[in-house]
C-alpha cells in the first residue's frame, strides 16, 4: 500500500507539471484531440492537485529516506532532482508567454521616415479617421499588440502557426481587459484575460474555457496586404516600427511571409488544399467559403455568389495583397473585369471604373464604394477547423 501511494503520488505531481502544458503547447501530439477542457482544469487546480501529490508522498519518502540502505536514499535523491527540473522547464521555460514577450518599445513612423520594406505584409486598421499598419514580422513574434487606433483600444493578434491575423476590441463586459498568451488550442494562439482567467481563440475570439466561456470578442475590421499597396491606398498612414530588444526573433521570421520559413509550423505546402495550403477564407451572412490561394494567383479576379450574396474577390498587382467585396451596388448586381496592365476594375453593367480599394473613380457609378466583406488568408487546416461548415470554391 505504501507503494502504491508513492508511486500514485509521483505520478499526480509529475503529471500536473507535464499535462497543464503539454495540452496548451505544440508538442508532438498534443493539438490534435479536444483537451482544452482538461488542461483548464489542471491550470486551475495545480496549486490542490500539488498539495494531494505532496501527501501522497510524504510519508512513504521518509520512511525510504530513513532506511539504513544507500540506494533508496540515491533513488529519491534522482527523482526530487527530476521532478525539480521538469517543475522548472514547465513553469518557466515552456510557458508561452515566457516565449513570446510584448513589444517594450512601440514606435510608429510615417511613409516618409519607415523603415519597414514595401513587400511586407501588414494588418492595417482604419479607426475614426486613423490609419495604422502592423508588420505581420513583427506582431508574428509577439502574438498580440495593444494600442490605439482612432482613440478606441484595439488588440492586433496573430498566429503563425494558423497564419490568422485578427483585430479585436480589449473590452470584455464593457471593461478593458489585460490579455497574456498562454497557450495553444488546435494549433491557434490562445489568450487568458487577467480578470476571469478564461482562455480565448485568437481565431474566432470565443472564449473556450472559464467562466466566460462562450463568450465572443467583438472584432474590429482589418485588412491584410503588402505595405506598398496599404500606403498606397493610406500614404498618411503610421507604419509600426521594430522594437530593436527583439531583432533575434524578428530575422527569425523575415521569409514567413512567402511560406518559405524553415519552421515546419509555419512553412507553406504549396500543393493545393493541404494542412499548409494557403487560402483565402471569407465570410458572409453566417455563411464560409475557402478560396485556394494557387486558383487566386492564376486568376486574379473571381466573381462567385457565397449564401445569396454576390462577392468579388481580387488580388492586387503584387500578389500578396487581396480584396473581397460584395458586388451589389444600388440594387443591382455588378459584373467586373480587370483593366489591361492596371490594379483596376471595370463593371460591364455601367463601364464605371474602381480601383485597387473598391472605390468607383470614375463614370456614372463614380464615389460609390464596394462593402467589404470579411477575408483572411491562413492555412487550410486552420479555416477548415474553425469553420467546419466552410465551403470550397473550385
Amino acid at each position: 500500500m505504501k507503494r502504491l501511494l508513492f508511486i500514485l503520488g509521483i505520478l499526480l505531481l509529475f503529471a500536473t507539471e507535464i499535462l497543464r502544458v503539454y495540452f496548451i503547447m505544440p508538442f508532438p501530439g498534443s493539438q490534435q484531440a479536444n483537451t482544452i477542457g482538461f488542461a483548464y482544469f489542471i491550470d486551475r487546480n495545480r496549486v490542490l492537485l500539488r498539495v494531494i501529490g505532496l501527501l501522497l508522498v510524504i510519508a512513504p519518502l521518509l520512511s525510504y529516506w530513513n532506511t539504513k540502505k544507500w540506494w533508496p536514499r540515491a533513488l529519491l535523491t534522482v527523482l526530487i532532482v527530476f521532478y525539480g527540473v521538469v517543475f522548472y522547464f514547465f513553469n518557466f521555460r515552456f510557458e508561452a508567454d515566457k516565449m513570446f514577450y510584448q513589444p517594450g518599445n512601440k514606435t510608429f513612423a510615417t511613409a516618409a521616415t519607415n523603415t519597414i520594406a514595401g513587400n511586407k505584409l501588414v494588418i492595417g486598421v482604419v479607426l475614426n479617421g486613423e490609419v495604422k499598419a502592423y508588420p505581420i514580422q513583427l506582431i508574428g513574434y509577439h502574438h498580440q499588440v495593444r494600442d490605439t487606433v482612432g482613440n478606441t483600444p484595439v488588440m492586433i493578434t496573430y498566429c503563425t502557426v494558423c497564419r490568422t491575423g485578427r483585430v479585436y476590441s480589449p473590452l470584455v463586459n464593457g471593461k478593458p481587459e489585460t490579455f497574456r498568451l498562454v497557450g495553444m488550442d488546435h494549433f491557434n494562439a490562445m489568450f487568458e484575460d487577467a480578470a476571469t482567467h478564461s482562455w480565448w481563440q485568437q481565431a474566432t475570439g470565443v472564449a473556450v474555457a472559464g467562466a466566460l466561456k462562450n463568450t465572443q470578442l467583438a472584432e474590429i475590421p482589418s485588412t491584410q496586404s503588402s505595405l506598398s499597396d496599404w500606403l498606397e491606398q493610406y500614404p498618411n498612414s503610421r507604419v509600426m516600427q521594430p522594437d530593436t530588444m527583439f531583432d533575434k526573433h524578428y530575422k527569425a521570421l523575415a521569409d514567413y511571409d512567402n511560406g518559405t520559413i524553415k519552421g515546419s509550423l509555419e512553412k507553406r505546402d504549396s500543393a493545393s488544399w493541404k494542412a499548409k495550403s494557403w487560402v483565402v477564407g471569407v465570410l458572409s451572412g453566417g455563411h464560409a467559403k475557402a478560396y485556394d490561394w494557387n486558383i487566386l494567383v492564376s486568376h486574379p479576379l473571381i466573381q462567385d455568389t457565397l449564401g445569396n450574396r454576390p462577392i468579388v474577390l481580387l488580388l492586387g498587382a503584387d500578389s500578396a495583397s487581396f480584396h473581397t467585396w460584395s458586388r451589389q451596388v444600388q440594387g443591382q448586381t455588378l459584373q467586373f473585369e480587370r483593366l489591361p496592365g492596371q490594379p483596376m476594375l471595370k463593371d460591364t453593367n455601367t463601364g464605371s471604373v474602381w480601383n485597387g480599394g473598391g472605390l468607383c473613380i470614375e463614370g456614372k457609378l463614380k464615389d460609390q464604394q464596394l462593402a467589404a466583406l470579411p477575408a483572411y488568408q491562413e492555412f487550410w487546416h486552420s479555416w477548415s477547423h474553425f469553420h467546419p461548415a466552410t465551403t470550397r470554391y473550385q
